[in-house]
């Protein structure tokens, strides 16, 4: 009988744990995962080496890339491809499918550090480029590529040394700038404590305040493969991603994820308010930091990979919070779904959007075509809503 009881109780508990699981958070998920898997497949078969749909499915569906260990550790650790994978199968997963496996992580990572910069100010104009974090790595990117081009650094490691471009290392200069950004705009916003609106406030400033120095380091860049290189970087763009850069990003994603998910609760119990939140135990202040930090790290991954890629951060919250509504532990998977199917769809614009136009195989970078969809859905809500601002 006790067993019996015990294994209702624990039925119960289940139930309890999972109530926030619904249809509507269910669909979307799967229409958001068909998304991924749909444009994923296109992608696979356009490009410089032109395919047949059963080309490109024969070589996603290789046997000797799929099953092949050796292969996967040359993709997840680094190392050459072994000879047995064919020329199609080689192009298809040595380029295409990891450029996919990027936007699928740059889209998770700017999702959920908008939904998070959104509950922890308590303003749903929140974003990663509001509060600081974008503008200050573009900052960074810039400095190097204009002041430092060309430089070298010796890095030691367990077997000797190894020498570095410059250029080789800007996804770390870009996480640094950001993460530091994001602890200039906190400084500024603390008084005896922070709030929402001094978090907003100081990330307008330190925001605008980057940008013009961006502006600025241009007129210092005489080599016009810098400016290049730059403008790709501030704009934002998938072009020439490969495994390294899933090596990059992936680690911090899998952490920023977990620490979410397991902070959902947190994040409802913020929107409360301060006083409220006090009252029930929280240590707001405490919280609103170390939830910052995982959305400035989750915001400084993507730049890394990626660069600046406009509006992601600011939308996808919305488009699932009318969703699925406000409660976090549906709003973050939410995220964690919509925001890679967004970037797969504004990818296969950047990338074939010509290709499909006009004939010319030629790309133009994603944050201009997330911009593009960003733009005109934000102000879609803004004649929808009659009061935006605080959540």
């Amino acid at each position: 009988m006790a067993e019996q009881v015990a294994a209702g109780t624990e039925e119960v508990a289940a139930e309890q744990r999972f109530e926030w699981v619904d249809r509507s958070l269910v669909l979307m998920c799967l229409g958001s995962l068909a998304v991924v898997l749909v444009g994923g497949f296109v992608q696979t078969r356009f490009g410089t080496y032109d395919m047949t749909w059963e080309q490109s499915w024969r070589a996603v569906s290789d046997p000797a890339v799929v099953g092949n260990w050796a292969v996967w550790e040359a993709f997840l650790f680094g190392g050459e491809l072994p000879d047995s994978v064919g020329v199609e199968s080689r192009v298809v997963w040595a380029y295409r499918i990891p450029r996919v496996f990027v936007a699928v992580l740059v889209g998770m990572n700017l999702a959920v550090s908008g939904a998070i910069f959104q509950a922890v100010t308590r303003n749903e104009l929140a974003s990663p480029f509001v509060l600081g974090v974008s503008s200050g790595a573009g900052f960074v990117i810039l400095l190097v590529l204009v002041v430092f081009s060309g430089a070298t650094l010796v890095v030691p490691y367990v077997f000797g040394t190894a020498v570095l471009g410059v250029s080789t290392l800007l996804p770390v200069f870009a996480a640094i700038g950001g993460i530091a950004a994001f602890f200039v705009v906190y400084a500024i916003a603390w008084k005896n404590g922070t709030s929402p609106v001094r978090l907003v406030l100081a990330g307008v400033v330190v925001s605008t305040v980057f940008m013009s120095l961006q502006r600025a380091l241009f007129y210092f860049a005489g080599d016009i493969t810098v400016v290049q290189q730059a403008i790709a970087w501030t704009t934002g763009s998938l072009n020439g991603t490969d495994w390294e850069q899933v090596r990059i990003a992936l680690p911090w994603t899998l952490v920023v994820t977990l620490v979410v998910l397991v902070s959902a609760r947190q994040l409802n119990v913020l929107l409360l308010g301060e006083r409220t939140a006090k009252s029930l135990g929280m240590n707001v202040e405490r919280v609103r930091f170390a939830l910052s930090v995982v959305a400035a790290t989750a915001a400084a991954a993507a730049i890394a990979v990626a660069g600046i890629v406009s509006f992601v951060g600011l939308i996808v919250p919305h488009m699932v919070r009318n969703i699925v509504g406000s409660d976090h532990r549906q709003l973050v998977v939410g995220c964690l779904f919509l925001g890679p199917a967004l970037m797969v769809v504004a990818d296969i614009g950047a990338r074939l959007g010509l290709l499909f136009a006009t004939g010319a195989m030629q790309q133009v970078p994603v944050g201009i075509v997330t911009g593009l969809i960003g733009g005109p859905y934000f102000l879609y809500l803004m004649r929808k809503q009659e009061a935006m601002g605080e959540l």
